[in-house]
């Protein structure tokens, strides 16, 4: 049996191995398909192991509210034993329209579509959806994580693109505005305007633009970390879900990693189906959904609001 990495009191990252007792518990409860489901209920809520492109065509049609997608980069990446080899331009195009296909006719018309990339996969990935798609946006995200380079620029930023179904679709702009500190308050009256005060200071909830820089990576002292190479923030998954989807609503993710999507749909009463085909990753998924059961707080939003990226009063609210 592997033996567990000793980390230090405070590292609270996931990292247990699969053979472990605690990686053969959790691993009990991932779901497998093998053959065609008719009603989704069966697999709702459900973390499957299998290979998406294979497990989608055994799903039924038109069920997901909500799609959100963070496919392997074009990239040389191991994960965790499951290699991905970076491959030619038309290579990694025909592989996004294998997975987006599939993931489309699953998809209500009246669905959201979310998909993650780095800035090169983005110039491939942006012309398939817009080809498929009503293509709305492309969020930039800095994560300020990345290896420097003494010929080139750091890369600190990845693209999300917002692309729909068709015109009718949801957006709760109320649910995703970020609260920001007022620096010059202005008064109108004797009475703030377009802000309010408060015992933490000034702020001013304002419209979310596609430049987000108030979203840090996982890191080892947050209960959400795990080991995996690649792991999405539930903070920004949080902003998608509110977003693009509303309670009891059914969210779709086919690369589903360790577990971000579920366990944030979790925490904000959607419905999930989610994907993953190394086991590892599911067992540690199974974990985070347990934890958001007993915790079903994320990192930076609270009460309804979106907080800057280590503010002051985010740190005050957050364990």
């Amino acid at each position: 049996m592997e033996q567990e990495k000793k980390k230090a009191p405070r590292n609270r990252t996931i990292d247990f191995p699969l053979d472990s007792a605690e990686g053969k518990s959790y691993a009990k409860r991932v779901t497998k398909v093998g053959k065609p489901v008719s009603d989704v209920t069966a697999v709702l809520d459900q973390t499957i192991l299998g290979d998406s492109l294979q497990v989608m065509e055994l799903l039924p049609k038109g069920f997901a509210d909500l799609l959100i997608v963070d496919p392997p980069y074009n990239l040389e990446k191991d994960y965790h034993g499951n290699k991905f080899k970076k491959e030619s331009h038309e290579q990694y195009r025909e592989y996004t329209i294998s997975w987006l296909e599939k993931a489309l006719a699953l998809c209500k018309p009246t669905a959201s579509v979310y998909v993650c990339c780095d800035w090169k996969s983005s110039l491939i990935i942006g012309e398939v959806l817009c080809e498929r798609l009503k293509v709305q946006n492309r969020i930039t995200w800095q994560r300020e994580k990345g290896r420097g380079a003494s010929a080139n620029w750091k890369n600190g930023m990845e693209d999300i693109w917002f692309a729909t179904m068709g015109n009718q679709y949801t957006f709760n702009l109320d649910a995703v505005k970020i609260r920001r500190k007022v620096i010059a308050p202005y008064r109108k009256d004797g009475t703030p305007k377009d802000w309010e005060e408060t015992e933490d200071g000034n702020f001013r909830n304002t419209c979310p633009s596609n430049f987000w820089d108030d979203i840090s990576i996982p890191y080892w002292s947050m209960p959400e970390n795990t080991a995996h190479p690649t792991q999405k923030p539930e903070k920004l998954i949080a902003k998608l879900i509110l977003a693009s989807s509303n309670a009891g609503d059914v969210v779709l993710d086919p690369f589903a990693g360790s577990g971000t999507t579920a366990v944030t749909a979790r925490k904000l009463g959607r419905h999930f189906v989610t994907i993953e085909q190394n086991a590892l990753y599911c067992a540690w998924a199974q974990k985070r959904l347990q934890m958001a059961q007993e915790d079903p707080s994320i990192q930076g939003y609270q009460d309804g609001i979106f907080w800057e990226r280590n503010s002051w009063s985010q740190q005050k609210h957050t364990r």
